[in-house]
């Protein structure tokens, strides 16, 4: 099986992101990435040599200093006292995961040949990546405009031997981990600092494992959504193809197809109905979970674009002999997309909510609170409680983040996208409706229970099966708290064929 990942100008995809990480591939430079950085770092050092003129960011300083001339004598030192200076983050640390994802989408953008890095600096990034030297990055700092800054500078200051990082399971100083390495510090050269800190590697790292974690959760949401559409002695004529066909929306229509196949060979959904309708959170799921999907597909294809792209400045184009200061940093179309999958995510939950309250309301020959001598015992009144409170933080959320902005660097950088809070708040509601469908899972499962005997498909009962062997059935009142948290590790950590999701 390979065990390498080559950084070259193929298309990197989320699905292939995911399966670098899931496999724990090493990464590597390809032949033709290498040339690609080399060429450009001998075109900017040449051209340093012989041009004289102010080259923002280059030989001045930056943001509103860009009219500040640097001489060649201090650009190094320029470049070490901005990674410094932005260091500013704050906040609770962003997750292991996602550090690691920036660390392989700041070398992918580096690898084009238009950041003027050189090759050693790209190839310690790599050496950091490959040995789990996770720098310590904060969630709290960037504006999504001049690139995120402060997160940024975190991942790079162990190049210079500055900050923190993860380490054989420790947090310790990056310079004590360079030295049990055998590393020496990085000498950053003329526009490397620069370089390193624009860019949008914060926000589209969130995005890029936001969206892994959404495709998994709206699979699940429809799977778990079969089971208290079983639960609840739903109808399957609200999925028939024909109806998705005169509407067809694809998300519609694949979730509608999936849950014919779900229950297929379902008894329960099979048996006489007595009632001629369901209500919307259960009639009208094919409409509610594929405009979600339909909105994860579009965000899919933002994030394609974005992590195939060079998003530093000012970028190099040696072959032109141009170095052009643009504004490719900026994170709109990032803050945009995260926002727009904020709310996607978030109706996910909201559906699911209705679906659990639906459950415990005594309706359709289920008892009150889906327990035995209710009143005695409260059964699952609470839990319905924790999914509500849930939900309504989750449209707490989303409201977009991209509409606001606030000037800084003494107006030079006028409007900036907030991308960086849409990402973290994001990611927030994303593991909000891990919790969510969790308690949806809890009540489904315990409600299906009393359809006995009948069945449901095979493939709910395994699903089902392999669920209770974490948490099973409640005969009587318990600390429903830890079958929540099992409920919720048993999602987590459910491994589902890529294939499936796509």
């Amino acid at each position: 099986m390979e065990s390498v990942h080559y950084i070259s100008s193929d298309i990197l995809t989320i699905e292939k992101i995911d399966s670098i990480i899931s496999q724990d591939l090493k990464l590597a430079l390809s032949e033709e990435a290498k040339v690609l950085i080399e060429k450009c770092r001998t075109y900017l050092d040449k051209k340093m040599e012989t041009n004289e003129t102010p080259i923002y960011g280059i030989n001045t300083g930056f943001g509103s200093l860009c009219n500040v001339k640097i001489s060649d004598e201090n650009l190094s030192k320029l470049q070490e006292n901005l990674v410094r200076s932005h260091a500013c983050g704050t906040g609770e640390e962003v997750p292991h995961e996602v550090v690691k994802i920036m660390l392989l989408l700041k070398i992918q953008s580096l690898s084009y040949g238009h950041s003027g890095v050189q090759l050693a600096t790209v190839e310690r990034l790599i050496d950091f990546y490959n040995n789990d030297v996770l720098p310590v990055v904060y969630q709290l700092g960037s504006l999504g405009a001049s690139g995120d800054l402060a997160p940024l500078a975190h991942l790079s200051l162990p190049l210079i031997g500055d900050g923190e990082v993860y380490y054989d399971g420790f947090r310790q100083p990056a310079q004590k981990v360079l030295d049990k390495l055998g590393y020496d510090h990085i000498k950053l050269q003329s526009k490397e600092g620069l370089a390193l800190l624009n860019g949008t590697q914060f926000m589209s790292a969130y995005g890029v494992y936001t969206l892994m974690k959404a495709s998994k959760l709206s699979y699940l949401a429809d799977v778990i959504g079969a089971i208290s559409l079983e639960a609840f002695d739903g109808r399957i004529e609200p999925f028939t193809d024909l109806i998705h066909l005169v509407r067809p929306h694809k998300g519609q229509i694949q979730t509608a197809e999936r849950f014919r196949e779900l229950l297929e060979d379902s008894e329960i959904i099979n048996q006489p109905k007595k009632h001629v309708q369901d209500p919307y959170s259960f009639r009208c799921i094919p409409q509610v979970h594929g405009a979600s999907k339909d909105t994860i597909d579009y965000v899919k294809k933002v994030f394609r674009t974005e992590i195939n792209s060079v998003t530093d400045n000012p970028n190099i184009f040696a072959t032109e002999d141009l170095i052009i200061s643009g504004g490719n940093f900026h994170g709109q179309p990032l803050a945009l997309a995260l926002d727009f999958l904020g709310i996607a995510v978030a109706e996910l939950g909201s559906i699911s909510e209705r679906r659990t309250y639906q459950l415990i309301s005594g309706l359709r020959d289920l008892p009150a609170f889906l327990v035995n001598d209710p009143g005695l015992n409260s059964g699952f009144m609470i839990p319905q409680y924790t999914a509500a409170s849930i939900v309504s933080q989750n449209k707490q959320l989303a409201t977009p983040a991209s509409i606001d902005s606030i000037v800084s660097s003494n107006g030079q950088e006028d409007h900036v996208s907030m991308g960086a809070n849409a990402a973290t708040k994001t990611l927030r509601i994303v593991e909000n409706l891990e919790r969510i469908l969790a308690i949806e899972l809890l009540n489904a499962s315990q409600a299906i229970e009393f359809r006995r005997p009948l069945k449901s498909s095979e493939f709910i009962e395994s699903f089902l099966k392999l669920y209770r062997e974490e948490v099973s059935f409640v005969d009587e009142d318990r600390y429903l708290h830890l079958d929540i948290e099992k409920s919720i590790l048993f999602i987590n950590s459910f491994q589902i064929d890529s294939e499936v999701l796509n």
